[in-house]
């Protein structure tokens, strides 16, 4: 009993006194972890560092955030605790990723707020942001073996608006929602006039920063585009009044009148024919988009016997990836899986499949026959069944030629015996005639 509780009091010890060769607790996070940014300003967001009461002497971060939102203008500004830098920060606005690793000489730093690096980030489009730290950053033990004790890695939620107009308020009747995606490339324009406005100047362009120029195009307060390319338009617009032009108002119009990208869909279970033996098979998609991005899947599975007999053409019920389909009676199916854009774009997929009698070995299709769960198409049937046809023919002409060669010895061996009877019949006459 005595040895039994003091091996239970050493492994107590092992697991609360002597730390792990992972070490404790150590976190990165972001400072400040949200807010809101208007469109086109800065903001500055810092990497912080809990030790965890440890001392660390490296710190490796790897930052993600949208390139389509944000764009990094300083990836090093403010103070850190870091004093040698192993490589310079990176960062790429196509790739929306920034890296940088550092380190402090022994014996390190002990610290819940040691700051590392601060980021100048410039808010270029509308909508809600995250930057995140990825699972790849790294918080090394000053312990001369660079143990990694980083446990928890944080992420920052932003907004960005579209400023307050500084001109005319503008409005659109065909894209009122800034922060939508629109399939209509033929937006509307309208805006407020004041009394004594006698010119306004306008144009529409992808910069926000974008500039009317000074010449008048008319005192009217309207107007209207057409066909224009899918992505981010900007209309600016100003108005002129006493002889002076005044403020710029800038308008967001986004355009997307593109499907998602083209996909395929996958069943399980996984058979190289469209054949499934189960009643309840799962279904697999995925694609892009590459604009507006995903918003839902939709998916229907039509009977195909039904639908000739103009019963049943099937309906779609929102979905996602992967599917079990409702449990399906024998028979032909079509699949279909319709794949929505944020601007009410859509693709199809579609595929045919055949849902077999499990408890049926053998069981013909309009595509071909399926033999316990084995699928052959006509196709391989007919390549199956012209060479077994024709070995068939073969067995059968040989056997036919062997029986006749027996068929023609028998043949000849009766003459032989009847000729020999004769023979002897003669010979048992002239044994007569000579007695």
């Amino acid at each position: 009993m005595k040895k039994l509780f003091f091996i239970f009091v050493i492994l107590i010890f092992s697991l609360v006194v002597v730390p792990s060769a992972k070490g404790e607790g150590a976190s990165l996070y972001l400072s400040p972890n949200s807010g809101t940014f208007f469109m086109g300003s800065t903001f500055d967001v810092s990497i912080f560092v809990n030790t965890g009461g440890n001392n660390i002497n490296a710190v490796k971060v790897d930052l993600k955030f949208d390139p389509k939102k944000l764009q990094i203008a300083s990836p090093t500004a403010g103070k850190s605790f870091i004093a040698v830098w192993v490589s310079q920060p990176s960062y790429s606005n196509i790739e929306g990723t920034a890296s940088f690793q550092g380190g402090a000489p022994s014996p390190g730093i002990n610290t819940s707020s040691g700051l590392v690096s601060t980021l100048t980030f410039r808010a270029i489009n509308p909508g809600e942001t995250i930057i995140s730290l990825l699972d790849s950053s790294q918080v090394l033990l000053d312990d001369g073996k660079g143990t990694d004790i980083l446990s928890s890695w944080g992420h920052g939620i932003y907004i960005l608006k579209i400023p307050p107009p500084a001109g005319p308020k503008v409005f659109s009747p065909t894209h009122p929602d800034q922060n939508k995606w629109y399939k209509n490339g033929s937006p509307s324009f309208g805006w407020e006039k004041e009394s004594g406005v006698t010119d306004s100047s306008y144009t529409i362009d992808h910069n926000f920063y974008g500039m009317p120029d000074n010449i008048s195009e008319g005192s009217h307060d309207s107007v209207s585009y057409t066909d224009l390319e899918d992505g981010i338009w900007y209309f600016h617009v100003k108005a002129k009044k006493g002889g002076a032009w005044g403020g710029i108002s800038h308008y967001l119009v986004q355009i997307d009148a593109t499907p998602p990208a083209a996909f395929s869909l996958v069943f399980e279970p996984a058979l190289k024919s469209p054949v499934l033996t189960s009643k309840e098979p799962i279904v697999s998609f995925i694609t892009t988009d590459a604009l507006s991005g995903l918003d839902h899947f939709e998916l229907k599975a039509i009977n195909l016997r039904k639908t000739l007999e103009k019963k049943d053409t099937g309906f779609f019920v929102e979905a996602n990836s992967p599917y079990r389909l409702p449990r399906l009676d024998a028979g032909e199916y079509e699949i279909v899986v319709r794949a929505f854009d944020q601007a009410m774009n859509f693709r199809d997929a579609s595929e045919r499949i055949d849902v077999i009698p499990i408890e049926k070995a053998f069981y013909i299709t309009k595509r071909g026959i399926n033999i316990w769960a084995i699928f052959l198409n006509w196709r391989k049937v007919t390549l199956i069944l012209i060479p077994l046809i024709i070995l068939i023919l073969i067995i059968v002409f040989r056997w036919q030629k062997i029986y006749r060669l027996v068929y023609q010895r028998k043949k000849r061996l009766g003459e032989v015996k009847e000729k020999a009877e004769k023979d002897r019949e003669k010979l048992k006459e002239k044994l007569r005639e000579v007695k």
